[in-house]
């Protein structure tokens, strides 16, 4: 029969905190470390109101929209406003009830939503890594608003929801390589290009004001992370102790991998190097958490610390787009790794459940196409959906603050404040 288990109840919702804690002070931090110092109070603002926003969206409509049953493509409006959440508050949650896929848990829906929220939080917030130092704060509220409806909740149904298209395909999906990493990575090249470049990109000293910041951030991340990707797991349970244990293996891989490339390369291992590494694994594993043992993580770990330093110090350059804070170099790179690692890695017995117990997630050719698709599929909604709806908020009230508004600083023009 199925019950509520504390011990799931308590798990999950301690990854929902770390989750969140990811956004305020994690993200917050790492980024402000990264940015000028006139920008410093701005990209935290940012990140800070979209943790408020996109708490009220998510009730609103984004959670009935990503997680309700509605049809292969969308989910219905039967939780807008989060209707019906009380008739069974204290009894276990089935995602897809209903549905021919249903997938009982035996926590209550109110710890599942909560957990989904903070992925529907830090998403948005790490895209605007991509767009720091020139995006209109009102853009930015009126951009996200529409794009965590219009692209991130329906991804999220394609690859979370039973009856999400992706999801029947059986594309592995873990913990949001698609609907979180490439998502944001693919968004945030987007806004880079259509936002252009910042003044004087290339030719002026834009180096991080305080990588101190950026140092405690990146921590905070790595931390946080182990709930990211092992609240997946909906429990506490063996499959989410194998998603620690990847995690920090591939985290610790990918921060090496970094480190000794650029020391070969450049002749000095930096700090920003070491932390930028670190999120790169971080990345690469979050799709293959749930599915991958310890030494195929390391594999993982290696190869995005190698190629996410490489997209981030050499293709931008030399492609000459200004993703600010490397959203696509390190995210969207490194969210495609991790989801081809997983389609050839996976290891079935860790998808195993009572329904199907020798698991369905086996790596190989088959699921490597699956994963393929996937992929193509997400850059595709991502980069032309991003692209409309930034359109959209240009006409409305324009993207970009102007020269001589950049040139003073966000911080004093945005939000009369600043630090000294």
């Amino acid at each position: 029969m199925q019950t509520i288990e504390p011990g799931d109840v308590a798990w999950v919702l301690t990854s929902a905190v770390l989750v969140l804690l990811m956004t305020i002070p994690g993200l917050a931090l790492f980024y402000a470390g990264m940015v000028r110092k006139k920008n410093l109070l701005a990209i935290m603002m940012q990140s800070f109101s979209l943790c408020a926003l996109m708490t009220i969206v998510w009730i609103v409509a984004g959670y009935s929209l990503a997680f309700t049953n509605g049809n292969a493509f969308i989910g219905d409006f039967s939780r807008l406003f989060l209707n019906g959440l009380g008739d069974a508050w204290d009894k276990p949650f089935t995602l897809g009830a209903g549905t021919a896929n249903a997938q009982p848990t035996t926590i209550p829906e109110s710890v599942f939503l909560m957990f989904q929220m903070a992925f529907a939080i830090i998403t948005p917030a790490v895209v605007t890594g991509s767009c720091a130092d020139r995006m209109k704060f009102p853009a930015l509220l009126m951009f996200f608003t529409l794009w965590s409806l219009l692209i991130y909740a329906p991804l999220a149904h394609w690859v979370w929801s039973p009856n999400g298209w992706l999801a029947t395909l059986g594309i592995a999906d873990f913990a949001g390589g698609t609907v979180v990493e490439i998502n944001c990575g693919v968004s945030g090249l987007v806004c880079a290009l259509m936002l252009g470049r910042r003044l004087g990109y290339g030719q002026e000293n834009m180096a991080p004001w305080n990588l101190s910041y950026a140092v405690i951030g990146a921590s905070l991340l790595w931390v946080g992370w182990m709930g990211f990707n092992s609240g997946g797991a909906l429990g506490a349970n063996g499959r989410a102790g194998m998603a620690v244990l990847v995690t920090q293996v591939a985290a610790a891989g990918a921060t090496l991998a970094w480190t000794f490339a650029e020391w070969f390369l450049r002749g000095k291992p930096s700090v920003l190097g070491a932390i930028s590494g670190s999120i790169a694994g971080l990345v690469a594993i979050t799709p293959a958490a749930g599915f991958v043992l310890p030494g195929p993580a390391l594999a993982i770990g290696l190869v995005a610390g190698t190629v996410c330093f490489w997209t981030a110090t050499e293709l931008k350059i030399l492609l000459r787009y200004d993703d600010s804070l490397d959203a696509f170099g390190v995210h969207g790179v490194g969210g495609i790794i991790g989801m081809l690692a997983t389609g050839w890695f996976a290891f079935g017995p860790l998808s195993a459940t009572k329904d199907a117990p020798a698991g369905v997630y086996f790596g190989g050719f088959p699921l490597l196409q699956v994963q393929a698709a996937g992929i193509a599929v997400t850059i595709v909604w991502c980069a032309f959906g991003s692209w409309v709806l930034l359109k959209i908020t240009d006409l409305a009230i324009g993207l970009r603050v102007s020269k001589e508004e950049e040139r003073e600083g966000l911080d004093i023009v945005l939000h009369g404040e600043q630090v000294f």
